[in-house]
């Protein structure tokens, strides 16, 4: 990790789970209602705005990565009970269908929306971004490259990871190389040719304020910082304040939460901190700002 600055916020905790529950992704609907995949249970949790914690839905596999669509259904990846990858669509009941299988896809990780029908998603091993087509159910690659690889085929770290655009560039971690890599979307929604925006920063998940600061997840690392446009990193939350192997976080919807960020964690169970591992938890920030709309 680079060398970074420390400006901590204000946290409470919000919801807690069992040790060994590893919370993956987040995703916050227009009614302020958190959305969490439990990774290794293959389930989805629901947290209304009471706090009141539900099984939303759940699979017969694993739980990766999590996008809303425009009519308040659910986009899931990860992999089912035979180890393929798979894309599962969501009803608001909690339905599950599966949408659509990878065969050629090796670890589906981050979602975010490209469009109303399309959405990226992260392949964290194959160093690739797919674009899935809702309507149609298929997917194709958007972009295949070095930047988004691992280093080599050994690495278990992932590479590209989380997945979030600003300012008309999808903006992808490559967490085993510790960079954030910039791309920019062309006019015809095709990928062009990928820079590093910062390297020597461990993201993992992260999203982007109104401003375009990026706060992002440190994992094993524990922390959560915040990315200003030019660069400067700033750590806002560290273990003391429930950080314990960070994984995502998304910003509130709501008039009064807006400015806040609800941060996931797995408790350490990747690289235990010296205290032992944790309870799986979910930590709201307050950071000031408010969150930008995804698409």
């Amino acid at each position: 990790m680079i060398e970074t600055l420390t400006d901590l916020v204000p946290a409470q905790e919000i919801a807690e789970f069992p040790v060994n529950t590893f919370l993956e992704s987040i995703v916050v609907d227009a009614d302020n209602t958190l959305f969490i995949t439990s990774h290794y249970e293959g389930k989805v949790f629901r947290i209304s705005a009471d706090g009141a914690i539900s099984t939303h839905a759940a699979i017969a596999g694993k739980a990766t990565g999590l996008a809303l669509t425009p009519n308040g259904e659910i986009l899931l990846s990860g992999w089912d009970e035979k180890e393929t990858s798979v894309v599962w669509l969501i009803a608001g009941d909690g339905t599950v269908e599966l949408l659509t299988e990878l065969p050629e896809a090796i670890f589906l990780n981050g979602l975010t929306a490209l469009d109303g029908d399309n959405y990226l998603i992260a392949d964290s091993y194959r160093g690739a971004i797919w674009k899935l087509n809702v309507p149609t159910k298929t997917a194709t690659i958007w972009l295949e490259h070095p930047d988004l690889a691992r280093t080599s085929p050994e690495e278990g770290t992932p590479a590209v990871n989380g997945l979030k655009i600003y300012d008309n560039f999808l903006y992808a971690s490559n967490t085993q190389k510790q960079q954030i890599v910039k791309i920019p979307i062309l006019a015809d929604r095709l990928a062009g040719e990928p820079k590093i925006f910062l390297t020597g920063v461990n993201i993992d998940d992260f999203a982007f304020d109104i401003e375009g600061n990026l706060y992002g997840t440190t994992h094993i690392f524990n922390s959560v910082v915040k990315i200003a446009p030019d660069g400067i990193v700033t750590t806002i939350a560290q273990l003391e304040q429930g950080m314990a192997g960070s994984t995502a976080l998304a910003f509130g919807t709501s008039e009064s939460d807006r400015t806040s960020i609800h941060v996931t964690t797995n408790g350490g169970m990747s690289f235990p901190p010296a205290t032992g591992i944790e309870s799986g938890k979910v930590v709201r920030l307050e950071v000031g700002i408010a969150g930008l709309p995804l698409v």
